[in-house]
Parts: C-alpha cells; sequence; structure tokens
C-alpha cells in the first residue's frame, strides 16, 4: 500500500528490488572499508579513557543514532565493561543525575551539534568526566568539546536520498563493536566471563555448568565389582538407568560395561551366571573429572559416539556418573 497522499507507480520486478538491495549493501561496504584506516591514536586514546574509568561508560544519542547507542551499551556491558544507555532528552529532565565523577560519558551523533547532546558538555566538564564523542563532522560542537573524537563520517548513505541513516548507523555501530572487541582483549575478558554476563541463555549453560552440576551421585551409582557376575551387572545396570554398568575396585574405576558390551557378550554366547564383569567390560573406560566443563563432555561423548560417561576424581576414584538425557535437562545439548 502507497502512504496517505503518495500517487507512485510501485516498482515490483525482482531484478528492480534485488539490485536496490545490492547497492545499499555495496555503499555500506564502502563505508566500513574507509572506516579501517581511522581506528588510529585517537582510537586507542578513548580505548584507554574507558579502561581507566572506575564508573560506568555512559553512552547517549538520540534518533537513529540513540538506537546505536544503546546498542553499543548492551555490547559493551555484556564483554567487561560496565555501561549503559542514557537517552539524551530524558537526561535534561533528570536523568542527567545518573552520571558520576567516575564515569565516561560516549555521544553518538552524527552532525555533532544535536542539541540534546550539546546540553550535557557543561555537565560533564563541571564533574571532570571524559567525553568522547562517536560523529560525522570532526568540527562540530561536540566533536570540539570531546576529549576524544572518533570519525564516523561517510561518503554517503544507502538511502537514494542520502537522508535516511544507513551506511552512517553502520559505520558507527561497527566502531562501537571495534571498541567493544579492543576493550575485551584489553581486559583479557575470557568465554566464562561472556557467560556469567548471559546466565539465562544457552551460552551461558554451555560454558558455567560443569559436570558436577550435572552429574549423579551417591545411590544412584550403577556400581559392581570385577568379580561380580555378569547377571548382577545387568540387574543394577537396569535398576539404575544409566545405560550402563561401573566396575570398581575400591572406589576405583576398573572398567565401564555397556550395550554395545552387551551384546558383544551375548555374540559370544556368554553364560551370565558364570560370567564375571571383568570378562565382558570395557576397560578402562572413558572418564571425566568433575571440574570439566559439561560442554566439554558432551562434545567428548558425540566424538566418540557414546551415551553416557563416569566421573573421576584425581586418583581415579568414581564420584559420579551421567548421561545424554541428563545433558538434555540441563540445557547443555
Amino acid at each position: 500500500m502507497n502512504a496517505p497522499g503518495v500517487n507512485v507507480q510501485l516498482k515490483t520486478d525482482p531484478a528492480f528490488l534485488i539490485a536496490a538491495g545490492r547497492r545499499a549493501i555495496e555503499i555500506e561496504e564502502r563505508a566500513l572499508a574507509a572506516l579501517r584506516p581511522r581506528l588510529d591514536a585517537s582510537f586507542a586514546r578513548a580505548c584507554i579513557v574507558c579502561l581507566e574509568c572506575k564508573g560506568r561508560v555512559i553512552v547517549t544519542g538520540m534518533g537513529k543514532s540513540g538506537h546505536v547507542a544503546g546498542k553499543i551499551a548492551a555490547t559493551l556491558a555484556s564483554t567487561g565493561t560496565p555501561s549503559f544507555f542514557m537517552h539524551a532528552a530524558e537526561a535534561s529532565h533528570g536523568d542527567i543525575g545518573m552520571i558520576t565523577r567516575d564515569d565516561a560519558l560516549l555521544a553518538v551523533s552524527n552532525s555533532g551539534e544535536t542539541a540534546e547532546l550539546l546540553l550535557l558538555i557543561p555537565h560533564a566538564s563541571r564533574l571532570g568526566v571524559p567525553l568522547i564523542a562517536l560523529t560525522g563532522n570532526a568540527k562540530s560542537s561536540l566533536a570540539r568539546a570531546a576529549r576524544v573524537h572518533l570519525d564516523v563520517s561517510v561518503a554517503e548513505e544507502a538511502c537514494p536520498l542520502n537522508l535516511a541513516p544507513t551506511a552512517s548507523t553502520t559505520a558507527t555501530l561497527a566502531l562501537g563493536d571495534a571498541l567493544a572487541v579492543a576493550l575485551l582483549e584489553a581486559r583479557g575478558f575470557t568465554p566464562q566471563d561472556f557467560a556469567r554476563s548471559h546466565p539465562g541463555g544457552a551460552l551461558g549453560r554451555k560454558l558455567l555448568l560443569h559436570v558436577s552440576d550435572v552429574m549423579r551421585s551417591g545411590d544412584a551409582l550403577p556400581v559392581v565389582s570385577p568379580d561380580a557376575l555378569l547377571a548382577e551387572g545387568l540387574v543394577v545396570m537396569s535398576k539404575k538407568g544409566l545405560g550402563m554398568c561401573l566396575i570398581a575396585d575400591g572406589g576405583r574405576m576398573r572398567g565401564v560395561f555397556t550395550d554395545g558390551d552387551l551384546r558383544r557378550a551375548l555374540d559370544a554366547q556368554a553364560d551370565v551366571h558364570r560370567t564375571t564383569m571383568r570378562e565382558v567390560m570395557t576397560s578402562p573406560g572413558r572418564s571425566v573429572q568433575p571440574h570439566e566443563l559439561a560442554a566439554e563432555a558432551a562434545h567428548l561423548m558425540e566424538k566418540h559416539q557414546i551415551t553416557a560417561l563416569a566421573v573421576v576424581d584425581g586418583a581415579g576414584v568414581i564420584v559420579g556418573a551421567f548421561n545424554v538425557h541428563d545433558l538434555l535437562r540441563a540445557g547443555v545439548l
């Protein structure tokens, strides 16, 4: 449907639409290519300001730049740099009180003349808060007032009218990502640190859960001695529901007995009332330790096509076991 009051002929030719989309991508690619050489000493100074900040990096902006600023703040916060987004229009109506002397201010404005952002400059100056400006105009009021200015100017917008923020917002977003990644590496941020910022997601479960968090222990373990008869091992294996039986001598793991071992024993016509577990077990059997990540254990199981694993301590004593169902319940798989 056309916009109200606009009388135009819609161009629905697929070739036209594809060409228009590709032109937009090509323009944004050129904008990013032009941005790369601008990551110079000013970029390093901006990183240092953030690294030396004892409080939070407050990211602010208006309009489309405000949306980009919100994403930059979220990326910084999730990668080890305490940060939050402050809406520039709300700042002059009380939110400016969020800024403390320990903070740093990162302002995003393509023109560098956004009135709501310029109102923040005197307050930041009074507090001694360092200002980092991301603008498309190095001669703008915001750029000149900033301790560090980062140039995100573009030759043209992807919009054919050269009006809608497109290439400029892409360039700004990319520079924000570059800043976050540089800070991440400077802080030695680890996957575990990232997971702690995302405890509710699948990534958090994979990186925070250890084998000790998913394993069964105590009476839930299917353990028999090497001299136990195969018949006893089958009863224990069936009762505990792990899909395997652990063979231990003095608490130390000597082997495992799985469905595959059972099939091989039956093919060999083993007498379940005369054959011992020692004769049919797989020795030493695969195991992991409690401190290992559950995701790593899942990878081991997939690699060797097994459905259950024993858990042993440093001395080889059995302390637990788990199977794929335990991993599924924990959200690791």
